[in-house]
């Protein structure tokens, strides 16, 4: 006779831990487990209701005993194959754990939790054996039958209550049993509806014949019948839209309640607000626009992802909707990703008016319960154009037509901290070939990497250089810091000619963005004799000060102290600012335009949830004369009434010791003057520096991208640098300075046995402590025909060998493939 054939389950639970976890798959359970379900297992001590198969099969684990699966949760798996063939490539691709791309892709409203119910036992209980407490939770259940957790703790006074009730249990005197709930609730609304006893015609004229006296409640029904047939809503009119309307108080309407004229019920509704405006047709293209469409459309039929490097105010966004709403016919889906949430506040609006309700919005300043129902609507096709951050591309696709990277160069789509550190851009290229869909990258100044893709034929190419319409690239002018502080022609951080510059624009009634790459109001404070900085006592780093909130903060860990009003050294009140931030902008710029409306867009002023949007919806209204902002400023705004850009000191953005800060620097300035100027209007940037003649400064001037890049590119060729080769980067941490030396020596020796001089440090980084970690790293730099998932295999084996010595538990190793 043949043995049986057992089934056992590959479970992912959303735990930093390596790999899956091999459980046992009950007989009962066989016919309805598949890759994506929920599944209750026991990990541990703790019973876990988050595990999610990733594969079953029939090989029982090596070294262990497979624990049997509790229950199969018998709903819709909230996880498909794609989505889980994807979480597998991020996981080995970026060297992370399959738990830590759990934790990142699904919402926390769609994990189960459960509650402890507790209830009385069937047979006699000794009462003698229980303690005082045990016998105040027993005589509760005598008068309530069921109680929870919460309730234990409030009758007890006491936070932890689970040693008493195991005591209980063991002594028979109660009977503990999990329910699963939902973490994510939907939201109800209140619905009026016309009671079924007073449909036709005649009832409903008997009722107000009867209302007649009552005029109150005649106008408020009135006010209902005129809205029912309006808004044509299958649930009814919404209960304050009623009262709104008939301005009545929910007093008017409850006698229309008790006589059975009216009934109240409710019913679900969205969290996030639907459109409900009109949209316009297909709308008319330029030749540039069209022949790009066309040229795009051609490279898709190769099965080929498309690089769109068209000049700021080309009109990108014309060509991205025009193929938006071809797949849209098609009936298929299409996530269109930006890097930045500010962004979305401007572009939903766009794609609303063309597609109207179909479009969905996804980042991470939606509450738990707003992304789950975008999750929800995105899995059953109710919204197939989806807008969002880098984390849109975790949802649930199921005919994924299209994805559009927009503003591709950004950094802001890498994940930093914590894992996965994902790039959303090229985690966008894998999910088109998983879903067969077209992808088409865009941006007026290409990530090197792209453009060397596309030159190179592995990507299509398609260029727009010519703005929009009659729009023209606006005039450039530098203005040499240097000079103009020889010839006291400074005031401030202002040059006279740009302060010239401003008060003629605002004259002529347009609008001025200031862009300077620091928030606060200064990068720190310094003693006039002993030159004293007060430091983060947790990083090595200044602390910034804030004017505003008057106080010194660590923009690494957020520790934060008073303004002090004497050196801590010297102890001398000749404390002075060092350098330049966004607040200090903001207020001299007050001092120089008193009657300017100033308003400041970084990361301090933008933490509410609409921080964003409300900023720029002033900004569009002209509510706004002056926007000092960061490189949130830089991000593919569209404006139509800025009329000049001022980029206050170019020097911060070329001078930072990385490879990739040439690079950088073009397309922050680059992109910041592509705000100035639209439509007919011809728009001016000013860019004060004190190195008019650094390379990056003339092809900024000169709009030239091509000369940046080839000059880039052979520099990067030369020294073998991304695009060339391929960048893993290792950071030990730990709380001594010589024991991270020690553990990053050590471990670079063993590196360098298989990849020799591929192996680069170790070496503190710029910023060498944070949060009391002290910080090293360890670059590879591993050529493109290396087999780059064998490297990745022996790099996190000699990683795994190493942690695991006794020696080197205490250092925490984070691994970035990719480093931005």
């Amino acid at each position: 006779m043949a043995e049986a054939t057992h089934t056992f389950a590959d479970v992912i639970l959303p735990l930093a831990l390596p790999g899956y976890f091999t459980y046992y798959v009950p007989e009962a359970y066989v016919p309805e487990i598949h890759p994506g379900k929920r599944v209750v297992v026991q990990f541990g001590r703790k019973r876990l209701y988050t595990a999610i198969v990733h594969s079953v099969h029939h090989q029982p684990p090596k070294g262990y005993a497979a624990k049997f699966i509790h229950e199969v949760i018998r709903e819709e798996a909230p996880v498909n194959h794609r989505q889980l063939q994807l979480w597998t490539w991020i996981s080995e691709y970026y060297m992370c754990y399959p738990g830590e791309v759990y934790t990142a892709a699904l919402p926390g409203g769609l994990r189960l939790s459960s509650e402890t119910r507790i209830t009385q036992p069937g047979g006699v209980v000794d009462e003698e054996s229980l303690s005082d407490d045990e016998f105040l939770v027993y005589e509760a259940l005598q008068s309530e039958p069921v109680l929870d957790v919460n309730a234990v703790q409030a009758i007890l006074g006491k936070k932890e209550v689970h040693p008493l009730l195991r005591s209980m249990l063991e002594k028979g005197a109660v009977i503990l049993e999990e329910e699963l709930k939902e973490k994510y609730k939907p939201k109800l609304a209140d619905y009026v509806q016309l009671h079924p006893d007073c449909t036709g015609d005649e009832k409903l004229s008997a009722v107000f014949e009867e209302l007649s006296r009552a005029p109150k409640q005649e106008a408020l029904l009135l006010s209902f019948i005129d809205l029912n047939a309006r808004i044509k809503h299958p649930a009814g009119v919404p209960k304050n839209d009623l009262l709104k309307r008939a301005g009545a108080s929910l007093a008017s309407l409850r006698p229309l309640i008790e006589k059975n004229v009216l009934r109240i019920f409710s019913a679900e509704v969205d969290r996030l607000p639907s459109f409900t405006g009109d949209t316009t047709g297909d709308m008319k293209l330029s030749p540039q626009q069209s022949g790009a469409v066309q040229s795009i459309q051609n490279h898709f039929e190769e099965n080929r992802p498309v690089l769109l490097h068209g000049v700021t105010g080309s009109g990108k966004t014309e060509v991205y909707i025009r193929l938006i709403r071809d797949v849209l016919e098609s009936g298929k889906q299409v996530l269109y990703l930006l890097p930045e949430i500010a962004l979305t506040t401007q572009i939903i609006g766009r794609l609303q008016q063309h597609f109207g309700d179909k479009v969905a919005v996804y980042h991470s300043r939606l509450n738990e319960h707003e992304r789950v129902e975008v999750w929800q609507q995105v899995r059953t096709g109710k919204k197939p154009l989806v807008l969002g951050a880098r984390s849109s591309i975790f949802l649930p696709f199921d005919n994924l037509g299209l994805v559009v990277v927009d503003e591709e160069h950004e950094t802001s789509f890498k994940q930093f901290d914590p894992a996965p550190r994902y790039h959303a851009r090229d985690v966008a290229l894998v999910l088109g070939q998983m879903y067969e869909a077209n992808v088409v990258l865009g941006s007026a100044t290409p990530s090197l990497e792209s453009y060397r893709h596309a030159t190179s034929g592995k990507y299509g190419y398609v260029e727009m250089v010519e703005r929009f319409g009659a729009a023209v690239l606006p005039d450039m002018q530098v203005v040499n810091l240097a000079e103009a502080q020889h010839r006291k022609q400074l005031q401030g951080s202002f040059s006279t000619t740009l302060v010239e510059e401003i008060k003629a624009t605002l004259d002529r009634g347009e609008q001025v963005i200031l862009f300077q790459n620091r928030r606060g109001f200064s990068p720190f404070i310094e003693c006039n004799l002993c030159g004293w900085v007060p430091q983060c006592t947790r990083c090595d780093v200044s602390l910034t000060y804030h004017k505003k909130a008057h106080h010194l903060r660590c923009h690494y860990c957020g520790y934060s102290i008073e303004m002090p009003s004497r050196c801590a050294s010297c102890q001398s009140r000749e404390l002075q600012t060092i350098g330049l931030g966004t607040e200090r902008v903001e207020e001299e710029i007050a001092l120089l335009f008193p009657d300017a409306r100033t308003k400041r867009m970084d990361l301090d002023s933008t933490r509410a949830k609409h921080g964003h949007r409300n900023i720029i919806h002033a900004f569009e209204k002209q509510e706004i004369d002056i926007l000092v902002g960061t490189q949130m400023v830089t991000k593919g705004l569209d404006f139509d009434h800025v009329g000049l850009v001022g980029v206050l000191n170019a020097d911060h953005m070329m001078n930072v010791p990385e490879f990739r800060a040439f690079e950088r620097a073009y397309q922050l300035m680059v992109q910041v003057s592509g705000r100035a100027g639209r439509k007919d209007k011809k728009g001016k940037v000013l860019i004060q520096t004190r190195t008019p003649e650094h390379q990056v400064v003339k092809d900024v001037l000169a709009h030239d991208y091509i000369h940046m890049a080839t000059r880039e590119l052979e520099e990067r060729k030369i020294y073998g640098y991304p695009p060339f080769t391929r960048l893993v980067r290792l950071t030990l941490k730990h709380r001594q300075a010589e024991a991270v030396h020690a553990a990053a020596v050590d471990l670079a020796g063993r590196l360098h046995e298989p990849f020799g001089k591929r192996v680069l440090g170790p070496e503190p980084p710029a910023i060498s402590r944070v949060r009391n970690f002290y910080l090293m790293n360890i670059m590879i730099k591993m050529e493109q025909k290396l087999p780059l998932k064998r490297a990745k295999e022996v790099i996190g084996e000699i990683i795994e060998s190493f942690s695991n010595e006794k020696s080197y538990r205490n250092v925490r190793i984070v691994t970035d493939v990719d480093p931005v």
